[in-house]
């Protein structure tokens, strides 16, 4: 079997107040960067989403409400194609189309796009509160797309129970996991079995769990709050059965082997 790698960079950052998040916490601004993996084993190169594009953004008057709700930070260096040799990329698999995950697509114009079927019935028929903004997505998305039906997901172990779990590449590396309740059709990644791409689940490690706890404008927003709440329970129980989460929004070291780390015991 090749060897694997998993590499984490931050593409871009945005800021957010915790106590405006969840009922309780303290008013903290916090920084939540805009984190992409990339995933390599042999030929293939997968880029699990794609960070912030670089600002201005033409996006209309919605761009303008998320630039204020949500202001994203791209530093000079720091875009997709500043971090990752994004020729070399042979498939993106986007987890879901918030403006902090799709920004880089422009960047790998020649790979083909992995996304769910709910997915895909947002690029269709967006809604405000899907937070899609189109004019972040590149005219030939259609033609690179790939849809990862429903079928395709089937129950796993036990661990795994209620999420499914899809194997698109036929190896068992790098398995598409379906994460319900953030956005319709939210996908997460599970790496060599033991290492979990998380995507929006939670917006960090430390706010997961409490769910309960989420005010009710970011509560709004979420495709469904109650499967949001059952996948973070479901999280957990996959965590203290050993496998590593990791968020799209939490720090994660630079110039560093996940997978390698993972087999230290690193967090």
């Amino acid at each position: 079997m090749a060897e694997a790698s998993l590499h984490a960079y931050a593409c871009g950052s945005t800021t957010h107040d915790v106590g405006q998040l969840l009922r309780g916490a303290p008013r903290q601004r916090r920084v939540f960067p805009a984190t992409v993996f990339l995933f390599r084993t042999g030929d293939r190169q997968v880029l699990f989403d794609t960070g912030y594009a670089p600002l201005p953004w033409r996006t209309g008057i919605a761009g303008r409400l998320y630039r204020h709700f949500l202001p994203p930070v791209v530093p000079a260096g720091a875009t997709l194609a500043d971090v990752v040799d994004t020729a070399a990329v042979t498939e993106v698999v986007l987890s879901h189309l918030h403006p902090d995950h799709v920004g880089g697509l422009a960047a790998v114009p020649h790979a083909r796009v992995l996304v769910s079927e709910g997915t895909r019935r947002q690029l269709a028929r967006p809604r405000v509160r899907d937070g899609v903004l189109r004019g972040l997505l590149p005219d030939d998305l259609a033609d690179r797309l790939v849809v990862v039906p429903d079928a395709a997901f089937h129950p796993g172990p036990a661990a795994l129970a209620g999420l499914g779990l899809a194997d698109p590449f036929g190896d068992g590396r790098f398995r598409l996991v379906r994460l319900p309740g953030h956005t319709d059709g939210q996908l997460g990644a599970l790496v060599d079995g033991r290492v979990l791409l998380a995507a929006d689940a939670a917006w960090s490690r430390d706010l997961l769990g409490h769910e309960d706890r989420i005010r009710a404008l970011p509560r709004a927003v979420a495709h469904d709050a109650g499967a949001q709440r059952d996948t973070a329970q479901r999280l957990l129980a996959l965590e203290r059965a050993g496998v590593r989460l990791l968020f799209s929004h939490d720090e994660h070291p630079t110039g560093v082997d996940l997978l390698a780390e993972d087999d230290r015991g690193g967090s």
